[in-house]
C-alpha cells in the first residue's frame, strides 16, 4: 500500500512538472511573437494561442496580461475609432480576467492605465476629461502597489508629457518620471517569475531622448 502511494505521488509530481514545463515553453514562444507580429491577422493568431493557454492554466495571470497587451497593440493597427475601441474593450476584459486571478497587481493595474491612455488618444478633445483621470489613477495605483515597477513610471511619464502638451506646461514632471523608470530598468532586478513583463526600457530611452534631451 505504501509503495503504491509513493508511486502515485511520483506520477503526480512528474505530471505536474511536465505540465508546468509545457506552460513555460508555450508562453516563451508566444510572448516574443506577440511583440513581433506585424499584422492584425498575425497578432490575432498569437492572441488566440495565449487565450487558449489562459483557459488551460486557470490559475495563471500572465496569459491574460499578454492578451491585453496584444489587443492594445491591435487597436493601434486600425484607423477608425470604433475599431480601436473594440480592441481596447477586449484588452480591458483580459486585464479583468488577470485581476480575478491576481488582484491588486501592479503590472495589471499599469496595463489598465495604458488602455485608458490609448482610449484617450483616440479622441483627446472629447475624452480627455474622463480618461486622463482614469489613466493617472491607475498609474499612481500601480506605483503604490509596487514602487519599483519601471513600466508604471514610464507610462506615467508618457501621460504627463501628453497632458502638458495638450494643456500647456513644461516637461519637467514627465522627465522626472521617465528618469525614474530608466533608473529602475537599469537596476535590472531579478524576478522569480521569468514570464513577468520586462518590456519598456528601449521605449523609455527613446522617450527621454525625444522629450528631455
Amino acid at each position: 500500500m505504501k509503495r503504491n502511494l509513493i508511486l502515485l505521488l511520483g506520477i503526480l509530481c512528474a505530471t505536474f512538472a511536465f505540465a508546468n514545463g509545457q506552460f513555460e515553453k508555450a508562453m516563451g514562444k508566444n510572448i516574443p511573437a506577440m511583440f513581433s507580429a506585424g499584422s492584425p491577422e498575425e497578432l490575432q493568431g498569437v492572441i488566440n494561442q495565449l487565450e487558449r493557454i489562459g483557459e488551460a492554466e486557470g490559475d495563471r495571470w500572465e496569459p491574460h496580461y499578454y492578451v491585453a497587451f496584444g489587443y492594445l497593440r491591435m487597436s493601434g493597427m486600425y484607423e477608425k475609432a470604433e475599431e480601436k475601441d473594440k480592441y481596447l474593450d477586449l484588452a480591458l476584459e483580459a486585464v479583468e480576467k488577470g485581476e480575478a486571478i491576481r488582484p491588486s497587481d501592479s503590472e495589471l493595474e499599469a496595463m489598465r492605465g495604458y488602455i485608458h491612455m490609448m482610449r484617450l488618444v483616440v479622441d483627446p478633445a472629447t475624452r480627455g476629461m474622463m480618461y486622463s483621470g482614469m489613466a493617472f489613477s491607475s498609474f499612481q495605483k500601480a506605483i503604490k502597489l509596487n514602487p519599483d515597477n519601471p513600466r508604471a513610471h514610464f507610462l506615467l511619464g508618457r501621460m504627463q508629457y501628453g497632458t502638458a502638451q495638450f494643456m500647456g506646461g513644461g516637461n519637467a514632471e514627465a522627465c522626472n518620471s521617465l528618469s525614474k523608470a530608466l533608473a529602475l530598468f537599469e537596476e535590472n532586478k531579478e524576478t522569480e517569475n521569468p514570464l513577468a513583463p520586462g518590456w519598456g526600457k528601449e521605449s523609455t530611452q527613446e522617450a527621454i531622448k525625444e522629450i528631455c534631451e
